[in-house]
């Protein structure tokens, strides 16, 4: 079933959530995390083998996974982890949708094109679609250019000395042994594992933190959610933790 679902999904840290959230477990009863899954996903055992000092062998047990199966997911696993993303966010794009708004206060709604056999991505104000161009002074915004342009003053903001007291002051009230440095350490290495993760994760995260995101002719104005960032440093705190216990 693993193997199955990580060959749909093709990332680790979704399916890691998602098997957790259904109550899947190691068999000694511990939440499944992304490195359980790329070890589990690399034992040579289930396609029949045995492996001896680094060195797989025919084995005398059955396989229980085919080897067709085992060759497509570990060539997911072989290729680079941004051109994987980059695969995936083509799948699954719209990472600011029901978040963004135009001058006029309405909703952005993603839409594309295709010319010559490639995609465009945009998002584009509903009541220029509705009521006409004249309606709005943004009609419609590139999309990959307003996704890049958040995500990059989403990590800034999550850096500011300022966000970091405030959201170690709302995780209190959950955990009273968090520590400022520790919020500060979490944000700090989000910040680094942002481009590691898959596109479904990163449309996650977006939608934990950024609560609205106005557009107007001279940028962009986003409204974090402090609520947000202290779920995300709990997430953080219990994968440390558990990494620590193991």
């Amino acid at each position: 079933m693993i193997f199955e679902r990580f060959l749909s999904v093709g990332s680790a840290t979704t399916l890691a959530r998602t098997l957790n959230a259904e109550g899947v477990t190691s068999r000694g009863g511990r939440p499944i995390d992304k490195g359980y899954l790329y070890k589990l996903l690399s034992n040579r055992v289930y396609i029949g083998e045995a492996v001896h000092k680094g060195t797989s062998y025919p084995g005398e047990h059955q396989a229980i996974i085919n080897r067709d199966l085992w060759d497509k997911v570990r060539s997911i696993i072989a290729e680079d982890p941004r051109k994987r993303a980059g695969h995936c966010r083509r799948q699954t794009p719209a990472l600011l949708r029901g978040l963004i708004f135009a001058p006029n206060g309405y909703a952005m709604t993603p839409a594309h094109t295709r010319k010559k056999g490639r995609l465009y991505r945009y998002y584009v104000t509903t009541s220029v679609q509705k009521l006409g161009p004249e309606t709005c002074s943004v009609k419609r915004l590139p999309a990959a250019e307003i996704e890049t342009a958040v995500i990059d003053q989403v990590r800034k903001m999550l850096r500011q000395p300022e966000m970091i007291v405030k959201t170690r002051a709302t995780a209190r009230i959950e955990d009273e042994a968090v520590t400022e440095a520790e919020v500060r350490d979490f944000l700090v290495e989000f910040d680094a594992l942002w481009d590691e993760l898959f596109p479904m994760e990163q449309t996650r995260i977006v939608q934990l933190l950024v609560e609205r995101i106005d557009v107007d002719v001279e940028g962009i104005s986003i409204r974090l959610r402090t609520e947000g960032m202290t779920s995300l440093v709990a997430e953080m705190r219990a994968r440390t933790n558990y990494g620590r216990a193991a």
